[in-house]
């Protein structure tokens, strides 16, 4: 069974934790088994590669995943890293929103 996140793809979130404290990026990839998040242009890692058919070698950036509990979902109205709740609308959509000024969250 696969954990329930709070955190999707192309959320802002910020980075509250490690080496990488206070960069703000979108998600780009959440990997809920692992409980893994992959942001734009944060915790770039180098990859040696070998060239193989077209592909030329090299060492190649790319991003590398944090932990979910390293970041936090930026809020659009506060602009800051903020909580999240969820709530059930009256027709029955679920919605997540800031707890602190209680703004809805879209991704």
């Amino acid at each position: 069974m696969k954990p329930k996140l709070n955190i999707k793809k192309n959320d802002r979130v910020m980075v509250i934790a490690g080496r990488e404290k206070g960069k703000v990026g979108k998600v780009l990839k959440v990997v809920p088994e692992k409980e893994r998040v992959i942001v734009e242009k944060v915790n770039m890692i180098k990859r040696h590669t070998k060239p193989a058919g077209k592909n030329q070698g090299g060492i190649l950036e790319k991003e590398g995943p944090l932990h979910v509990s390293n970041v936090m979902v930026m809020c659009d109205k506060c602009s800051a890293p903020r909580r999240l709740g969820r709530k059930v609308l009256e027709d029955g959509s679920h919605v997540r929103y800031c707890r602190k000024c209680g703004e809805h969250v879209e991704s």
